[in-house]
């Protein structure tokens, strides 16, 4: 029996105690097989080989060493300038038989000795399904282990505890890599800017101005550490907006030459405007009101990672676009770039309904059923 001393995580107490060797249902006496935890380790020692060498070449300290490769393992294992971060995805069936609670012990143990790095390091959270539009992740602890990581010369700030998500979403990294290079001279706007990366790399590429857009002070706070740890401050052509997204753009001047817009796929704020959004209904409305603000010449950035999302077809002109980084196996998000103001195919309905506030949502509506 092998037991890792007793951390700022707990490891004996939280995680119980590590062992090596196959993982067993718990329900009873079924005693079923599921996977040798050797299987993951050496998957994971033969990933990191490579990855941490192409790492290097792209110049990133921050990325995916394993996601999801094997389905009897169903963790994302993110590597952050010395620390480890893992993200469950428990499936039913693991979660019904108990079998998902020793399996994250055994990622733990597997994942120290794969990098060659102490439990200490290594951060674990669950990815839990929840019914559609309800549950909003909260933040988990207070804790605040914070680490700074590279990508292409620029410095993120990244929180490994207590959030869902650290504040850099790596599988955008090669989207932000093009803002960077489109955005020399350019009125950059940055909407549901999370900490503010895309702009960054939008500062980093010479945008002559920048407008970042979100409801969270936490987030915009955020935003700004990372413009300082950069060089570059808030101000007047740097503006950093604290204000619900689906309002401001309804208020909105433009013109605005290059636009991120990167929705979350379900949002009903309790904050000001206490408003509804589920982005495979809203998303023509918000994009058509995004490309009012695009200059003749202007480029949008759409973004979203709902499963199962399927873009407006009235969208004659979207640009899908191949913007997952080499680090990623899964396609976890589509992207497509709109050139141009002009909206939905000519003789077709420019203005949609707008998304609804909370009071004015039926209760009969259902929201499309997500994989």
């Amino acid at each position: 029996m092998l037991r890792w001393k007793t951390g700022r995580w707990g490891f004996n107490g939280l995680f119980g105690t590590l062992r090596s060797g196959p993982i067993h249902s718990r329900n009873g006496n079924d005693q079923r097989y599921v996977s040798d935890v050797s299987d993951f380790e050496n998957r994971l020692q033969k990933n990191a080989k490579q990855r941490f060498k192409w790492a290097e070449r792209e110049k990133v300290t921050a990325f995916r060493i394993y996601d999801l490769d094997m389905p009897e393992w169903p963790f994302a294992v993110d590597w952050y300038e010395g620390f480890a971060h893992v993200m469950e995805y428990p499936r039913r069936k693991q979660v019904r038989d108990g079998s998902i609670d020793e399996a994250r012990i055994e990622v733990v143990r597997a994942t120290a000795a794969a990098l060659q790095m102490v439990p200490e390091k290594i951060f674990t959270k669950t990815h839990e399904k929840r019914p559609w539009g309800r549950g909003q992740y909260e933040r988990l602890t207070t804790t605040s282990t914070l680490v700074n990581v590279k990508e292409h010369g620029l410095t993120f700030e990244c929180n490994l505890s207590d959030y869902l998500d650290t504040g850099l979403f790596l599988d955008h990294r090669v989207t932000r890599a093009r803002v960077r290079q489109e955005a020399k001279g350019k009125r950059f706007l940055n909407l549901f800017a999370y900490t503010g990366s895309f702009t960054v790399h939008a500062l980093a590429g010479g945008a002559a101005e920048t407008t970042t857009v979100d409801l969270s002070n936490t987030y915009c706070d955020w935003a700004e550490r990372n413009f300082k740890l950069n060089g570059f401050a808030a101000g007047e052509e740097h503006r950093v907006i604290r204000a619900d997204v689906l309002g401001w753009l309804e208020d909105a001047r433009g013109p605005f030459d290059l636009i991120v817009l990167d929705p979350p796929s379900f949002s009903s704020s309790k904050k000001k405007m206490g408003r509804r959004f589920e982005v495979q209904r809203d998303h023509r409305w918000l994009i058509e009101h995004a490309r009012g603000l695009l200059s003749p010449t202007g480029t949008l950035y759409f973004s979203t990672n709902f499963l199962g999302f399927e873009l407006d077809a009235r969208f004659k002109d979207a640009q899908p676009l191949d913007s997952l980084p080499g680090d990623f196996r899964r396609s976890v998000h589509q992207c497509w770039r709109f050139l141009g103001p002009v909206g939905v195919a000519d003789g077709v309905d420019r203005s949609p309904a707008r998304p609804a506030r909370d009071h004015e949502h039926r209760k009969d509506q259902h929201p499309p059923k997500r994989r």
